[in-house]
């Protein structure tokens, strides 16, 4: 299939150019928008940035150069660079270590000003808010330790929050800024000039301002627990976020890194990025395949299951495709190149993975959008009260008092806390439950889903070829008999299908020392089968040939096993044809009760499998599943999420594979099995890993229960703002006061968030089993 990577230029008429640029400084969906927005207002430029990678793609004219994107960005408050080229493998010792080091970095550096901060704030909000431990001079003690968290650790906070205004932005940077500023200034103010660094000054709790008294209060405690409390709540998302960039990386490095090549003198390996199309290259069995190409010669079987979906191996012969990433799970190959880098169908693959990630709809956090009115608001509030209780006459520091009540008590740890809080209780629950959920978006998504688009291989089934049914013929060998020789010859086959036959004679026999026994005159014909004489018997397992020469009920067996999309293996004993093996991948035996637990859940239920048509009827029938989409290619499995978007349906997509990736990523919402491949795992938003396919119900009645526990908490926190706020701004609330209003509000959200901690998943009716075919192993005599 040609590769799509975009719109079609027309260089003839606009002579339009694509760049991509390293962004550094994005932290959130605002920033990407914000890159976007700026390089958008270029003439004829158009941006798409991509949080994950920090790359951002630049669609623009020849007239706008390099230099003038990068002078954009950077204007913006943002780094950029071009990407370094990448390098070449013999000399790229550590090719997936670089990004993750590089967070690594970043997340010691937030650790360490995270308990940096804990260690100097905890002292300060001791001797704060309990009077009875105010020893002399303990104001000093507490304004040593306050001054290096309100300006080193908080400062992320104020140097994001000056950015933002700079470009006329206000989030949740700026009311911690503020709020810090706020407060540790007063105090400042209040130890120096306002009496409070008077020794043996004690702090009680009042509930009125007591400006009266001659004596200014300290306001330390919230200096210290707001960027506390809110340092913690971003390092738990910012290390969600890093987290996005997994898929690309598993993507890369399912591909090969060198590979060998015939010369005259033998063979030699070289990088496979010196690969072009027509160069042979050579395949050993258990290796990757290189790149796309046609094998030329020798015969094997390969393991497309991580590519295509396909269950069975692919048996592949000269003149046959081979895939790159596929695994040789047989004998030697040559291989001719057909297509090299970005035209492979593993590097579409990924394109498709990062296209969709990109094209994904970036939700500003509703705590930012309210606190871009919500600032200002406070900012001409605090000024007018202020300016209002000097004009009419109060005392100076009572003016002051209600003014910096005002600030303090907007700072936003509520608003801060109310989604961090909740995602953790959550997710710490949803672990236990083996339920792997991302971030606050993925549950968002989680609640809304209507659809769920099931992956069969590895997901409704085991992913493993195992022996699902064995038929004996009438009068001869019994099962266990023909078993037991089967597994003798299949012992010296790597295939997968002999590997099935023998797992499942281990299983079954009660003494594995009878399977040990040497075979004898053992030859393997490649997509045939192989033959050998064991216990005195010249045994052969072999794709069935002409059925009319087989005994009842051996040609009904192998109708059977091919209706139900399994392969049918015969073994001959003696010359005589004596039993009928069918091997496939079996279901999960807890598929059905999940397929139903989701449609009692108001969802529907879609196979897409890139297997054939009859297995995947056979499976889909078995499960009641009416809509089925079979021999999928993950390009096709993304175009089925984009049709059922299109319908109007919020889809979520449950998969495995590198096969699923892209649709997982293009999705509502990516469901991974926690037993599938990294790149699965890592374009998912949330991830199964017990295995038990009712947890994908048991998360969906999750982020239910967690979405409406953050509604609670955003309600509270901007309920409490709303009768605070006035309180304060009449001079009817301290900001002492005000400072245990926004603690006690910041603990009562922590509560309500815990309660998560104790919840348990409701269980559903246990569902009947349809008739059909059994995902157990059928052992028939007749």
């Amino acid at each position: 299939m040609t590769p799509q990577p975009g719109p079609v230029p027309a260089p003839q008429q606009t002579d339009e150019r694509t760049t991509t640029l390293t962004v550094g400084g994005m932290t959130c969906a605002a920033c990407v928008g914000r890159v976007e927005k700026k390089l958008g207002r270029l003439d004829g430029v158009a941006a798409s940035v991509n949080l994950a990678t920090g790359r951002a793609t630049v669609s623009h004219p020849a007239a706008v150069s390099v230099t003038d994107l990068i002078a954009t960005v950077e204007a913006a408050g943002f780094t950029a660079e071009l990407p370094e080229p990448d390098p070449e493998p013999e000399a790229d010792a550590r090719p997936a270590s670089a990004g993750p080091d590089d967070g690594d970095d970043a997340a010691r550096a937030e650790r360490h000003r995270l308990l940096v901060t804990a260690l100097l704030s905890l002292p300060v909000l001791v001797l704060s808010m309990v009077p009875g431990w105010q020893f002399r001079n303990w104001q000093w003690l507490c304004f040593v330790l306050a001054a290096p968290v309100a300006l080193w650790g908080a400062a992320p906070f104020h140097a994001r929050a000056l950015r933002g205004l700079r470009h006329g932005a206000a989030t949740m940077d700026t009311l911690v800024s503020l709020g810090v500023a706020a407060s540790f200034s007063w105090s400042a103010y209040a130890l120096f000039l306002g009496g409070a660094g008077t020794p043996g000054m004690t702090m009680p709790f009042s509930l009125l301002p007591t400006a009266g008294d001659g004596v200014a209060h300290l306001y330390l405690e919230a200096a210290v627990g707001v960027p506390l409390f809110v340092l913690a709540g971003r390092r738990m998302e910012a290390r969600a976020r890093r987290g996005t960039g997994a898929a690309l990386r598993a993507l890369a490095e399912l591909a090969a890194k060198d590979v060998a090549v015939p010369t005259p003198d033998g063979e030699r390996r070289i990088p496979v990025s010196r690969l072009r199309v027509g160069d042979r290259f050579l395949v050993r069995p258990g290796e990757r395949v290189a790149t796309d190409g046609t094998v030329v010669e020798g015969s094997s079987a390969l393991d497309l299951s991580l590519i295509t979906g396909e269950s069975r191996p692919v048996e592949v012969g000269p003149g046959a495709a081979a895939v790159g990433g596929a695994v040789n799970s047989g004998g030697l190959l040559e291989v001719r190149a057909e297509a090299v880098g970005a035209d492979t169908q593993l590097a579409r693959i990924t394109r498709l993975v990062e296209d969709a990630q990109t094209g994904k709809t970036k939700v500003q956090r509703l705590a930012d959008a309210v606190a871009a009115v919500f600032v200002p608001a406070v900012l001409t509030v605090s000024v007018t009260v202020l300016g209002f209780w000097l004009g009419a006459g109060a005392d100076p520091q009572a003016a002051v008092t209600a003014a910096v009540a005002v600030l303090v008590v907007a700072c936003p740890c509520a608003l801060g806390l109310a989604t961090p809080t909740a995602l953790l209780a959550a997710t710490g629950r949803g672990a236990q439950l083996g339920i792997l959920v991302r971030g606050p978006e993925a549950l968002e998504r989680l609640r809304h889903v209507d659809t769920v688009v099931l992956d069969k291989t590895g997901t409704l089934t085991t992913g493993q070829m195992a022996v699902t049914a064995l038929t004996a013929r009438s009068g001869g060998l019994d099962a266990t008999a023909v078993l037991r020789l089967a597994a003798l010859v299949e012992q010296g086959s790597e295939h997968p299908l002999a590997r099935a036959i023998t797992a499942h004679a281990r299983e079954r026999h009660p003494d594995p020392q009878q399977l040990r026994l040497p075979v004898r005159d053992f030859t393997a014909t490649p997509g045939h089968g192989v033959e050998g004489t064991a216990d005195g018997h010249r045994v052969a397992v072999t794709r069935p040939g002409d059925l009319d020469g087989l005994p009842a009920p051996l040609p009904e067996a192998v109708r059977s096993a091919e209706a139900d999309g399994h392969t049918a293996v015969l073994v001959t004993v003696d010359c005589t044809p004596e039993a009928v093996f069918a091997v496939g991948d079996a279901l999960r035996p807890d598929s059905y009760r999940a397929v139903d637990h989701l449609r009692r859940l108001g969802l529907r239920p879609v196979l897409a499998t890139g297997d054939r048509a009859a297995t995947a009827r056979a499976v889909a029938g078995h499960l009641a599943v009416t809509e089925v989409h079979a021999e999928a290619r993950p390009e096709d499995k993304a175009d089925l999420v984009r049709t059922l978007q299109e319908q109007g349906r919020r889809v979520a997509v449950v998969g495995d594979g590198v096969n699923d990736a892209a649709a997982l990523a293009l999705a509502d919402l990516g469901i991974a099995m926690g037993s599938g491949t990294d790149a699965a795992i890592g374009a998912a938003d949330v991830t199964l890993v017990r295995e038990d396919l009712q947890a994908i119900a048991d998360a969906v009645r999750l982020a239910r229960r967690t979405l409406g526990t953050i509604r609670t908490n955003l309600g509270w926190a901007f309920g409490y703002n709303l009768i605070t706020v006035p309180l304060a701004a009449v001079g009817l609330l301290n900001p002492m006061l005000a400072a245990a209003a926004m603690s006690a509000s910041s603990l009562l959200v922590v509560g309500n968030s815990l309660r998560l901690r104790a919840w348990r998943p409701r269980g559903a009716t246990t569902a009947r089993r349809p008739h059909g075919p059994r995902a157990q192993t059928r052992w028939e005599t007749t």
